[in-house]
This record gives C-alpha cells, structure tokens and sequence, in this order.
C-alpha cells in the first residue's frame, strides 16, 4: 500500500494548526523570536537560536554559543457543528478543545573556526502538529486522533566574505513520524458505534534538504537577511489498518486488515526576508516577510491492491481519497526592541499569518494574528535568559464537510474558532 504525495501529512493539518501557523508549520524556534513575533529573524543575530533561520547570521558571532530553548503551545479550539442529515440536535456535531497543550523542544550551537568561518548545528522541527477528537465524535469519519512530529538535524557553515556582506549554508535531515486513526461516527446509523475504528496509520521516516542565506551589513546598526530552506520529500514506513473489502466498505462491517505500506510527506519550501534597524541608542525595529510554497501539497489518497472503493465513488485500488485546495501563503511581522538596561531588552510584536488552504475539518486553516512580549536578562557577561508569551488569535471560519466524499447528502456545515496561548524559554551560554 502507498500513500502519495501528503497524504497522512496532509491530513495531519488538524484544526490545532489554526492557532499556531499557516498549515502544521512551527514556528516556534526562539524565546527571543517569539518576542518580536520573529520579525527580523534573517537578519538579527543576537544568539545562536538565530541558526534556525539564516545560518550566514553564524559570522557575526567572535564566540562559541549554545542556545537551549522550550516552548509550550497552549491551544483552545472547539467546533460547532449543523448537519444536513435529517432532523439532528444542532450539537450533533459539536466539539470542545480538541487540540492538545504541546512542548517545543530546540537546540542551537555555533562555533567561530576563524575569522572568516564558522560551523554550527541546529536541532529543531519546522513543522509538527497534533489533534484529538473524543472516540464517539459523530465525524469521525473525517476527524479522529492525529498527530504528525518532525525534527531536522540541521549541520551548517558560514563564510565572511568582507565587512559587509556573509553567506550561509546547510544540510537538512528530517525525521519524521505521523498517526492517523478514524472512527465510523455517523457512517455508521443506528447498528455500529460512532466509536468503531475504520481506519489507522503509524509511520516514520526520514527525508534530506538544504539551506542558504545571506547577510548584508550597512553599519552595526543596520542590517538586512535573506534565507530559503528546500522542499524536503520524507517518505515513512508504516502499518495501515482499515478498509479492504472487495466493497470498499469492509469496515461498516467491523472488518479491518493491516497493510505495510509507506508514506510520502512534501514539507514546503521557506523564503524569508529580513531586516533591522537600531534607530536610536535605546531602541530598534524589525521586520519580515516569509513565503512558504504549501502548493507543493496534493491530495490525499491511500493506494492498496487490496482495496478498491468503487462502491463509494473511488477507484479500484484505492483504500482513501480526500481533495485538498493549498496554495501559497505569507507571513509579515515587525517587532520592536528597547535596550532598558545593559543587563534587560524588552521586545514587542505583531505578525500576520495568512491561510494558506481551503478549510476542512481535517484542515480548517484560517488567518491568524500573533501579539506578542518578551525580554532578554544578561545574568553574566556569558549567560543570558529569554522570555516571552504570544496570543494567536485565529480567525472564525465556516465550511462544508463530506463525510462520504461520493455522497453529497453526506455534507455538513461546520464553524471553528479558538485562540493558543505560546509560553518559551531560553538559555543562551557563550564559551
């Protein structure tokens, strides 16, 4: 069995993915970035967690590095339900919270070579996301338990080439490993519980991409960055349990059989531009743009020789199949920093995060707007804190959903909203 293009990946875009960032990207790199709402991130430079973005930042540092960070994402997000499937309640398809805390784990650390080299390894995932409706959730069908988790091994050098201009490069090795589980729901009518499983995957993998970026320095108080990470293609290895009948409906009958089979997960490619000015002794401004090609994704279907789901409007050799509409999609942030003291920096800001797909209930992408605080505290000439706390407010979008994808009065009419409170800290130590 094979599953093309997102397929897992893509349904892993769950409604938590509302709250955090465009698709299930995370953005959550750096405490001292989520306090400027990682505005000028290609450009700034001010700790190793800068490697996460532009790895040409390394040949601003005259010291090895090592950036400890931990964010905690704190999402609430509920669904309202109205269904075309008779006289039902209109909380037949309702659902609270469906979107679990998180913790963000990174590392960063970067070592001078000389003074024109430097070499660092960065530790971090771009995108990861997860979700999980209660077993007897009457959409079951569409939305069940799903998780996705990634983490790129980043190794990278920088090369100054003079005063003002340095470049960057790297290598990425992603790992990778997803769950999907779905439950009948009301497929079922009156003779199967909602609670039935009708289908689950688990798989891991690994996958291979790369990095440039580019520094250009006007003055010590002005600066601009530029970054873009490839696409990367990781193809898991897994077990699919679910449908299989000659019927393509086996699984309103209870029947599941397991199958190995793999899974290919497009992560888009990311371009950021950059910059930053010190305007006054006490205060500076940042700012970014940042484009992620999320069109890269396709639709997500699971192929076995063993299914065929022409009964319900597939095709023979088809076990799922589910249309997706992504396209393209920005974020703009500026930030703000004021240098209180030699030992404090208090930073500020705000960033727009455009959707970047059609919604679904697996997917119900939307706008979303970070407003964030932080601060920087030098305890030592070498070891320095960061704090901050971000509100992303998603904005509240409608859409249709097909339980069946062949059956139109399958359709249901759905509302999300919810908010995420993201909470990080980190320890920035200078050998």
């Amino acid at each position: 069995m094979r599953i093309n293009k997102v397929a897992l990946a893509v349904t892993a875009l769950l409604a938590a993915s509302q709250v955090q960032a465009a698709g299930f990207q995370v953005s959550e790199h750096s405490a001292s970035g989520l306090g400027r709402a990682f505005a000028g991130e290609a450009a700034i430079g001010d700790n190793a967690a800068s490697l996460a973005r532009n790895p040409a930042l390394m040949a601003t540092f005259d010291k090895a590095q090592l950036s400890v960070v931990a964010s905690y994402v704190s999402p609430d997000v509920d669904i309202e339900g109205q269904s075309n499937l008779g006289p039902l309640p209109k909380e037949y398809f309702d659902a609270e919270d469906i979107a679990p805390s998180q913790i963000v784990p990174a590392m960063y650390y970067i070592q001078p070579i000389n003074d024109k080299f430097a070499a660092g390894l960065a530790i971090y995932s771009n995108y990861g996301t997860g979700t999980e409706y209660s077993n007897d959730y009457m959409a079951g069908a569409a939305a069940g338990k799903t998780s996705i988790m990634t983490v790129n091994f980043n190794p990278n050098i920088s090369y100054r080439v003079n005063e003002q201009l340095s470049l960057g490069a790297g290598v990425s090795v992603v790992y990778a490993t997803a769950e999907l589980e779905r439950n009948i729901g009301a497929l079922g009518g009156k003779t199967i519980p909602p609670s039935t499983n009708a289908a689950k995957m688990e798989g891991d993998g690994y996958g291979y991409g790369w990095n440039l970026g580019a520094l250009y320095e006007v003055n010590e108080n002005n600066r601009f960055g530029i970054s873009y990470k490839s696409k990367v293609k990781t193809e898991l290895k897994g077990e699919y349990t679910g449908t299989g009948g000659p019927a393509g409906n086996a699984h309103l009958m209870g029947v599941t059989r397991p199958v190995d089979g793999t899974l290919d997960i497009n992560l888009p490619s990311i371009l950021e531009v950059s910059g930053y000015h010190k305007l006054t002794d006490k205060f500076a401004v940042s700012y970014s743009w940042q484009y992620s090609t999320w069109s890269d994704f396709g639709d997500i279907i699971a192929e076995s020789a063993g299914c065929d789901s022409t009964a319900s409007g597939g095709s023979k050799g088809v076990c799922l199949e589910k249309k997706e509409d992504y396209k393209d999609s920005s974020r703009y942030a500026i930030g703000g920093e004021y240098y209180l003291s030699e030992a404090v920096t208090l930073r500020a800001g705000y960033a727009f995060d455009e959707q970047a797909g059609e919604a679904t209930l697996s997917i119900p992408d939307t706008d979303r707007q970070w407003y964030t605080a932080g601060l920087t505290y030098k305890a030592t000439k070498a070891l320095s804190f960061d704090l901050a706390a971000a509100l992303v407010a998603g904005k509240e979008i409608t859409f249709d959903e097909r339980l069946a994808e062949a059956d139109p009065a399958s359709t249901i009419t759905l509302t999300s909203s919810g908010d995420a409170w993201i909470y990080s800290a980190q320890m920035n130590y200078s050998f």
